[in-house]
């Protein structure tokens, strides 16, 4: 299998450099639009489609993002593994502003959102223990260590329903609870790319110290915006530098992310909704 490398690039990073014979390519899914068209093409030798999270000009609140059509477009256009990039505040003292954090744990805080692919007329349980793909993980990290930015590998992302920033006592709850970045997009992203049997990974951008932070203002959009364009730059260097590290052959996932709905599906055949398998065909094809 060719490795096809999906990038959803959150807050900020709206364009990828180097990307050769690019084009902007439409997918139509069958949960609806996806947040924009897919800019399709190659950095050094491997295919990447690009995803701007929130849409050109930044059009999708966190709670209205298309999560379903998003993941379905990536899988339905070939995608093999995901990275996805976002902007986050910090709950740690140790994560500064400026820092970039790789994500392998979440606390779903959200309540607004579609989270999953299955439901009535065909049950599915994918497991979650580990959310984000260690293999993919590392490749990450070494391409982020190659652009020079400042990494912490391993935090786990709260997220939050939004729009609003937290309450000062949530900031502070959550700190309890062991969180060590707070955002608005991790999930259902990160379940719907194991229920499309994605490798997935999570290098987020902080912005901010959040609310909870007695020697730091509360967090405004006016922060985050100039944080945000002092280290987009590194993002996307860490996206260009990826393929190179991956490479264009793909192996089977050795964290079994691309076989999860081998023994997911709860379902008996004869019970299965024809509506929803048609509706399935890209995101468990392999196991319909």
């Amino acid at each position: 299998m060719q490795v096809m490398i999906g990038v959803i690039g959150g807050s900020g990073v709206y364009q990828i450099e180097g990307l050769e014979e690019a084009a902007w390519t439409r997918v139509e899914t069958p949960w609806g639009r996806p947040s924009d068209d897919l800019l399709v093409g190659r950095i050094a030798g491997v295919k990447v489609a690009f995803l701007p999270r929130h849409g050109r000009g930044h059009a999708h609140s966190p709670s209205s993002l298309p999560y379903r059509a998003n993941i379905d477009a990536l899988k339905r256009i070939g995608c093999t593994d995901v990275l996805a990039v976002s902007a986050v505040g910090s709950l740690q003292e140790g994560f500064a502003p400026g820092d970039f954090v790789l994500v392998d744990q979440y606390i779903d805080r959200t309540f607004a959102r579609e989270k999953s692919f299955f439901g009535e007329g065909l049950v599915a349980h994918v497991g979650l223990a580990d959310p984000t793909c260690a293999r993919l993980g590392e490749r990450v990290a070494e391409a982020a260590r190659q652009s020079g930015v400042r990494l912490h590998e391993g935090a786990t992302y709260l997220t939050m329903e939004g729009p609003q920033f937290s309450t000062r006592a949530e900031s502070l709850l959550y700190r309890q609870w062991g969180a060590d970045v707070i955002g608005m997009t991790g999930m259902p992203e990160a379940k719907l790319a194991r229920e499309a049997e994605l490798c997935y990974a999570s290098l987020a951008m902080v912005t901010d110290y959040d609310c909870w932070h007695p020697g730091h203002d509360a967090v405004d959009v006016a922060a985050v915006i100039a944080t945000l364009s002092a280290n987009a730059a590194k993002a996307r260097a860490c996206v260009a530098a990826l393929p190179a590290r991956l490479g264009a052959t793909r192996q089977a996932c050795p964290c079994g992310c691309d076989s999860a709905l081998t023994h997911a599906l709860m379902t008996a055949p004869d019970r299965r909704d024809p509506d929803l398998l048609a509706r399935l065909d890209a995101v468990a094809g392999r196991v319909l």
